[in-house]
Parts: structure tokens; sequence; C-alpha cells
């Protein structure tokens, strides 16, 4: 009698359970329909991202551990482009033909040459992005300009997003740990030196009780408890960007991205100058080793196989289409620190692309066949930031890290020509 009252007590435990789960699985299937119909109506509102809740829990490492929700809900204004002196550098090569000819099918030419390069007229449709001249400009403000209020809006709560006296803006990251504000700094002034210009200017600044720069939010900084001397770091704020998927030759279910011309014809000029922008940022991110973009997307499809259709992490896209990477404070330090970790997702990411910037691969090549990429980083590194010495270096480990990651990046970028320069 009680092993038949037993099995009937399991029995109706386990309907139980089976009918909490039905209800669960009806409520986030729900959740997500209502999503994308929010999305949909509201171009530029907060985009709700389920994978990255489960990604941070399994993640146990401090760098990462930030709230996406709020990240993204200030992403979509990390910079501002009303300001400035050295504003119109921004779009370059931006004109309304230009613009036409963006949006129309290929009509153009190849948009591959040499078997595995971007092709120049594409490179010319393309704009400048940050240049370094609206770089300085932007940072040459920046380092005289009083803060006049600090407030949420850039991620995480001990961010805040910062007011200038003259009305622009920055976000300013306060490092929980070294790694952070280091890593988004070394990162940055990476870019420069491969001549991506995607990165949104920044610049860093000691939160010193003699500084006038923070006499202003003095106690707002007490009430941070922020402490004194602390190096952060203040990025150009940008206004009106959206989010970004990853792109079909990128995802799971593709064979990645491919001087194969039949591919690429059939794409618009516009997604082909976004799919160029993609190339850039996987390079990018294998040598910083990045885990927290892309390559966290791949690691969450296996628990969530639509990772990919949702907004990329710390990617975001301006109206005309240009890609702008934000939060790179998983790049170098922190990354280095757990590679091992991560690698072979670094691998498999870098492995799906094939076609590049021609000028990005003649930076790679220069610092592979030199082998100075320690140098010309510390050297760039501290002719630029005048607090370069107080923040500090790369290690010397983690400066044979980036320099192996270079040469492993040249040898790909070989293989590539190999495979792809004879069709």
């Amino acid at each position: 009698m009680r092993a038949l009252s037993a099995n009937l007590f399991a029995f109706l435990l386990l309907c139980a359970l089976a009918s909490v789960f039905y209800v669960w699985s009806a409520l986030e299937s729900r959740l997500d329909r209502h999503k994308r119909r929010f999305a949909g109506s509201l171009n530029q509102g907060l985009p709700v991202d389920l994978s990255a809740k489960t990604f941070r829990v399994l993640l146990a490492v401090p760098a990462a551990q930030r709230p996406r929700l709020g990240g993204r809900l200030q992403a979509h204004n990390l910079t501002d482009q009303t300001v400035s002196a050295g504003s119109r550098d921004y779009h370059v090569n931006g004109d309304n033909k230009r613009s036409e000819r963006r949006e129309g099918p290929v009509k153009l030419g190849s948009p591959v040459e040499d078997g595995i390069f971007w092709s120049e007229w594409l490179e010319d449709l393309l704009p400048a992005g940050f240049t370094e001249e609206y770089a300085q400009a932007w940072r040459d403000r920046a380092r005289t300009q009083p803060v006049v209020k600090l407030e949420p809006g850039c991620g995480r709560i001990s961010n805040q997003l910062a007011t200038f006296a003259d009305g622009t803006k920055a976000c300013v990251r306060y490092g929980i740990n070294a790694d952070q504000v280091q890593g988004e700094t070394l990162t940055y002034y990476l870019a420069s030196l491969l001549g991506i210009t995607n990165l949104p200017p920044l610049i860093l600044s000691q939160l010193s009780a003699d500084s006038e720069q923070w006499d202003a939010v003095r106690a707002r900084i007490d009430g941070l408890q922020w402490s004194d001397g602390a190096v952060v770091s203040l990025t150009k704020w940008v206004s009106n960007l959206t989010g970004v998927v990853t792109p079909a030759p990128l995802r799971q279910e593709s064979s990645g991205l491919h001087p194969v011309l039949h591919e690429l014809w059939n794409k618009t000029t516009a997604e082909l100058l976004e799919l160029m922008q993609w190339s850039d940022l996987i390079i990018f991110d294998y040598l910083t080793a990045n885990f927290d973009r892309l390559v966290s997307n791949l690691f969450s499809l296996q628990w969530d196989s639509r990772v990919m259709e949702r907004d990329t992490n710390n990617l975001l896209k301006t109206p005309r289409g240009d890609l702008v990477f934000i939060d790179n404070e998983a790049g170098l330090v922190h990354g280095f620190r757990v590679l091992n970790m991560w690698e072979k997702y670094h691998s498999t990411v870098l492995s799906s692309v094939c076609v590049f910037r021609k000028r990005t691969t003649q930076r790679v090549a220069e610092l592979h066949k030199r082998r100075d990429s320690r140098k010309k980083l510390l050297e760039l590194y501290r002719d630029s930031e005048p607090l370069s010495v107080e923040l500090g270096f790369l290690s010397e480990e983690h400066a044979a890290v980036l320099q192996d990651r270079i040469d492993r990046l040249y040898k790909h970028i070989l293989h590539c020509k190999g495979k792809y320069s004879q069709l």
C-alpha cells in the first residue's frame, strides 16, 4: 500500500512539473513573439536579448558580468553626432550619388579583386568612419571640457553618461577591475594601428581631488563611490544607432564569407559594404581575443539556436549602415587572460572568413614581418594618451600573445590567398 501511494505521489509530481514546464514554454514563446512585434513597431526601441542572460550566467569571469539589458538600452546613444569641429570627417566619402550607389544592386564590377580582397570601388563607397583627424579634435576638446553632469546611461551602473560644459556627451567607464579600462583603451589604439576606424574616439581621465574637470560633479562621484585617483575612460557618445544582426553568410547554417562571386553578385552594394566591415570586425576580434561579440553568440548556440537572429553584442549601426564597434573592454587584457576558454570559438569564427580589406591585411603583414606589434602599439599609446603610464600597458606575456595572433592571422590570410587566387 505504501509503495502504491509513493508511486501515485511521484506520478502526480511529474504531472505537475510537466504542466509548469508547458506553461513556462508557452510564456517564453509568447514573450519572443511580443519582442519581435515590439522591435518591428519601434525602430529604435529597447532590444530584449534573451540569449545574453544565459550567456552571462555561464560566464563566471569579471569582465563579462555586466547587464546587457542596460547596455543595450544606452547603446543606441553612445556618441553625440551633433557636435562640433571635425564632425564632417565622420562621413568623408558621403554624398547623394554615393548613397544611391550604396543602396542599389552591384553594377560597378566585381566585388572582389586579386582573389581575396574587396574591390577598390567598394572601398571608395565606404565612409571613412572616425578618422584620426576627427578623433584628435574630439580628444583635444574632451580633455579640456569640465564635466557638469553624470547620470546613468552607459550600461552597468558603474558606468555613467557624462555631459560636458559645451553640451556634448561621453560614456565614462569606471572599471570594476583594471583589466576593463585598460582593455577598452588598448583595443582602441590597436584599431588605430590597424587603420580600423569603426571605434568612437576615447580618452583617459583621472578622478583626482584637485581635478578641475570633475569639480562640478564631485558629490555625484562620492555617491558612486568611485575611488579618488582612479583612471577612467571617456568614449564619445554617438546618437541614433540601432542593433545589428549577424549577416547570413556568417551564421551557423552557412559556409562562411568567402570570395565566391556567384554568392556575392546576389548582394546589394549596401550589403557588401556591411560585409566588408564585418570582415574587419572578425579580424579585429580575433587579434584582441574579444569573446563578447560574435564569439559569445557562437558559444550560446549550444542552448539557443536562434541567437544569431538577434542583435549582436556590442555592435551598432548608423542610419547609413556604418558599423560602430562599442564596449571593447573584453579585448586584449581580459580576453588574453581567459583565452583557453574561448580559443576554439575564436578560431572557428576566423576560419569562416576568407575575403578581406586590402588596407587591413597590409597592416597585418607589416606587423607580422617586423614582429614589432608591442613596440608600435606602445609608441602610439604613449604618444596619444597623457595618462598611459598611470593606466599601464600589456604585460610581456600578453604582448607575446598579441604578436602570435598577428602571425596566425597572417598565415590564415595566406591560406585564403592560396585557395582562391587562382579562381
